[in-house]
């Protein structure tokens, strides 16, 4: 299969799992980035990414892996795959998009990665150095 391959992803902290899908989805085809606007990680998630849109498009166009990057909504249907020109979607196992089975192709995440697990990293420490409370369940 040499197709192009849609990854979807808001990249707001860019670690090595999101290197490990890129480089499996370039092993399919053509890479796609639809990279998540500034607007919906704020109405999803609920939080300003810590880098904005235009240099985590930057940062993803210089990846070998990727082919072109496009803005995208938070939740990606046959639609925008459509008119992104690629033929299937490569998402992790925790997909939530509405995609026909037959174009999207399921992988498993890294496992003991992710940017919300660096983000909690870095705020304990940060709360910790600070001789504050780490617990950020309350």
């Amino acid at each position: 299969m040499n197709e192009s391959i849609l990854v979807d992803m808001s990249a707001t902290i860019i670690h090595h799992g999101h290197i490990r899908l890129l480089k499996k989805a370039r092993k399919i085809g053509e890479v796609i980035v639809a990279l998540t606007s500034d607007e919906e990680i704020r109405k999803h998630k609920g939080y300003q990414p810590e880098l904005a849109y235009e240099f985590r498009k930057e940062i993803l166009e210089s990846i070998k892996y990727v082919n072109k990057v496009i803005k995208s909504p938070w939740h990606i249907n046959n639609d925008f795959l459509e008119k992104s020109g690629a033929k299937y979607l490569l998402h992790g196992s925790d997909n939530s998009n509405d995609i026909h089975e037959d174009k999207l192709i399921i992988i498993n995440r890294t496992e003991g990665i992710s940017s919300s697990l660096i983000r909690t990293r870095v705020t304990r420490t940060i709360l910790s150095k600070a001789g504050l409370p780490t617990d950020l369940t309350q």
